[in-house]
């Protein structure tokens, strides 16, 4: 069973930067995407950006050009860097692994959350 464990957030000043981690842990098959979702109050969750373990990238327009995600398959960890950070960036920010169990099972575990506020 893959668990996935949070680090970083907080609260930062507009135009500031933080950076998020995420570690998975457990036995599986493959590890195929990393990524991470946010949630801000009264909306839906959605996507920010992912990572496929061939390197391949994915951001939401919205954060384009100042997010950055980085992956390491041999330690299965996924960072966000976050600059120039805006208000609307605030929202608790959801680590997500996609993995192909060792029962060829694709299955998708997220991590606990984080709060990001930023201040305008």
């Amino acid at each position: 069973q893959v668990r996935l464990l949070q680090s970083g957030g907080g609260l930062v000043q507009a135009g500031g930067s933080l950076r998020l981690s995420c570690a998975a842990s457990g036995i599986t098959r493959k590890i195929n995407a990393m990524g991470w979702y946010r949630q801000a109050p009264g909306k839906q969750r959605e996507l920010v950006a992912t990572v496929t373990s061939d390197g391949s990238t994915n951001y939401a327009d919205s954060v384009k050009g100042r997010f950055t995600i980085t992956g390491d398959n041999a330690k299965s960890t996924v960072a966000l860097q976050m600059n120039s950070l805006k208000p609307e960036d605030t929202a608790v920010y959801y680590c997500n692994a996609a993995h192909t169990t060792l029962q060829l099972e694709y299955l998708e575990v997220w991590g606990q959350g984080t709060l990001v506020t930023v201040s305008s």
